[in-house]
This record gives C-alpha cells, sequence and structure tokens, in this order.
C-alpha cells in the first residue's frame, strides 16, 4: 500500500472508529435508562441494569456499524476536502475509482467485523442478558398471547402459560388432532422438564380423551411427551431474529417449515444477516461525494448533521421494509435488500453527478 493510502486508510479507520465509540456510548446511556425501570422488580437491581446493558452492547455495535462508517466517512472526507488534500491527490492522478477502493478497503474491515460479531458474540451475549433479566426479575421466556405461547408441533398445537430460561415449561396444554383433524384428546401438565431430543417428561398430568363420541379423562403423575420442540427452539424466542446467528435461524425456520407456519419474519432476518455487514460499504460510497467539495468549519458540520439524518433514515427504513416485507408478504429477499439498494443508487447517481461536473 502506497503513502498516502495508509494515510487516507489510516484517517477513516480513526474517524469511524471514534463516531462509532460515540454512539455506542450514546446507546448504552439510554439503555441504561430504559433498564432502570425494571430496577426494584423481582431481584433485579442497579448492577443487574448495567450488567444487561454491557451485554447488549455487541448487538448494538453490529445494529450501528453502517451508520458509523457514513458519518465517519463523511466527517474524515470532508475535512480532507477543507484542507485540499483530495484536492492534491486528484491533481496527482488518483481517480475517482481509486478512491472508492480504498473506501471498500477500510469499509470492508468493519464489515467483515459485523459479521464475525454477528455469528459469534451477538447471539451468546443477548441471549445471557435476557437469562439474566428474567430470572432477576423471575419472569417467563415469552408470552406472544395473553393464554402464553403457541406452538404448532405435527399435528399438534401446544400452548406454554410460561417457560423459564433454563426451558423448564410451566402449565402446558397440548391440543392432539388426528390424521382426519378432529381433536383426539387434550393433555394438561403442570411442568415440563427436558429430557433428550424429541423427549419431555410432564407431571401433574390430565388427559381428555375424545373417542367415539365418549369423553374420559384420565390423570397420570408423569407422563412421557414426544415432541419436536427443543430448548433451543424455545429459547429462540428471548433473541430478536436480527440477533440471531445464522444456524439457530436456518433451525428454526425448519421447524417453522415443517409445521407449515408463516417464516416471513425469520426469512427477512435471514437474509439481512447476509447483507446488512454489506451497507457499511454502501455508507462510505454514499459518503464519497461529499469528499469532493470545499467547505468552511460551518459547511463540514451541516454534512455531518446531514450524515447523521441519512444514517437515521437509513436505520428507519430497515425496521420499516422489514415490517411491510412481512404484512404485505413481499419477497424475503427484496425486503432484507430493499435499503441497501436504495441508498446504493442514490450513491452512484451522486459519483456520477460529481464526475460530471
Amino acid at each position: 500500500m502506497k503513502l498516502y493510502e495508509r494515510y487516507l486508510a489510516r484517517e477513516l479507520f480513526a474517524a469511524i472508529a471514534l463516531v462509532l465509540l460515540a454512539l455506542v456510548a450514546l446507546y448504552a446511556f439510554f439503555d441504561v435508562i430504559e433498564s432502570l425501570k425494571d430496577v426494584g422488580r423481582g431481584e433485579f437491581g442497579v448492577g443487574h441494569a448495567f450488567a444487561y446493558v454491557l451485554l447488549r452492547l455487541p448487538g448494538r455495535v453490529y445494529e450501528l456499524m453502517p451508520i458509523a462508517a457514513l458519518i465517519g466517512a463523511l466527517y474524515a472526507l470532508s475535512t480532507l476536502a477543507r484542507h485540499s488534500e483530495i484536492t492534491v491527490l486528484r491533481a496527482s492522478g488518483m481517480t475517482t475509482r481509486q478512491l472508492l477502493f480504498l473506501l471498500f478497503k477500510v469499509a470492508g474491515v468493519f464489515a467483515c467485523a459485523a459479521l464475525l460479531l454477528g455469528e459469534t458474540v451477538v447471539p451468546s451475549t443477548e441471549r445471557t442478558a435476557q437469562d439474566m433479566r428474567l430470572q432477576a426479575i423471575r419472569k417467563v421466556v415469552a408470552q406472544e398471547f395473553r393464554s402464553g405461547l403457541w406452538v404448532k408441533d405435527g399435528r399438534a398445537f401446544v400452548n406454554i402459560r410460561s417457560a423459564a430460561p433454563d426451558a423448564t415449561l410451566e402449565q402446558v396444554r397440548v391440543y392432539q388432532f388426528d390424521a382426519r383433524n378432529q381433536l383426539a384428546y387434550v393433555m394438561e401438565a403442570k411442568s415440563g422438564r427436558y429430557l433428550a431430543p424429541g423427549q419431555w417428561q410432564l407431571e401433574a398430568v390430565v388427559r381428555t380423551v375424545l373417542d367415539a363420541g365418549q369423553v374420559r379423562v384420565e390423570r397420570e403423575a408423569e407422563v412421557a411427551w414426544s415432541s419436536g420442540l427443543t430448548p433451543d427452539i424455545i429459547a429462540v424466542l428471548m433473541v430478536p431474529p436480527e440477533r440471531m446467528s445464522l444456524i439457530n435461524l436456518v433451525v428454526y425456520l425448519r421447524h417453522l417449515w415443517v409445521n407449515h407456519q408463516k417464516t416471513e419474519r425469520y426469512e427477512i432476518a435471514l437474509w439481512k444477516k447476509f447483507f446488512y455487514p454489506l451497507a457499511a460499504l454502501v455508507m462510505v460510497a454514499l459518503a464519497l461525494p461529499f469528499g469532493y467539495t470545499h467547505s468552511r468549519m460551518g459547511g463540514v458540520n451541516l454534512q455531518i448533521f446531514g450524515g447523521v439524518m441519512v444514517g437515521v433514515v437509513f436505520h428507519m427504513l430497515n425496521g420499516l421494509f422489514s415490517s411491510l416485507g412481512i404484512i404485505h408478504s413481499w419477497p424475503p429477499l427484496a425486503s432484507a435488500v430493499a435499503p441497501s439498494a436504495l441508498f446504493l443508487m442514490a450513491a452512484l447517481g451522486l459519483l456520477w453527478w460529481v464526475e460530471r461536473r
């Protein structure tokens, strides 16, 4: 790498890292304020609140990486332009393509870091954070409805009133249907414990069997229950799809496909896991046209403010397109890629306009 390339890379890397640190600190401050609302619930104290926020920091880093790349590159390039350094480099023969590739190299480091972080660190720290919080305030894993969690398991519909972080189930109700889609029996259990793949042990079981128009009630202290549910599938509910690992997403998607359930949300999250880190490259390409403008300090500040607004819009569009994709059943790939594609087209349009000037 040439001397001027090392200099530009160092300036870009330092600016992006500094902006990322500032954004993570800002979001952590708001997370602390939010988590303090749980202080006093059960055994959840101030120490739990800070530990919860610290464990969620890797997720924040992953989430804010593209925005930091945009604002950091915008700041570095605007500063270089204000000192006429980019003008000197261009006059020395450096082309827009060369500068863009240099930006991609720097952004690629952050994109790879985001990908590794999202696959290795974020799922485990997010799970640990939720485990700690739920155990401290003595709450359940998930309750999608007032009646608890509903899961389809083959020909059965399973209602779990509550699930502890260790996958211990409480107030389990199984509605089993036969091959003719007729209700065969309803089994209620006070609690359930995982034994081995495909095997659970239910305790204090009451089974209501419907047989040829006759109804009989059976009571047993313990029942071995065969089910495709696993603690991993139940634990998925503790981590948002966007912060799950690819392996967990694929496992849960397979479970949903087997049971013929809607998968749009998790398919969108799967595609976003592939393309979201690459958004950092799109963001630095969007910042490049501003590096060709000469501005005084006030102009630089205005550009930085504009970069913050663009980053906020990008963050909002990511959530918006995911929600719209689920509501309108758009192709998951299109919903995941649309925000980055829109910003990439904007970046290419601005670069074309700058080159034509």
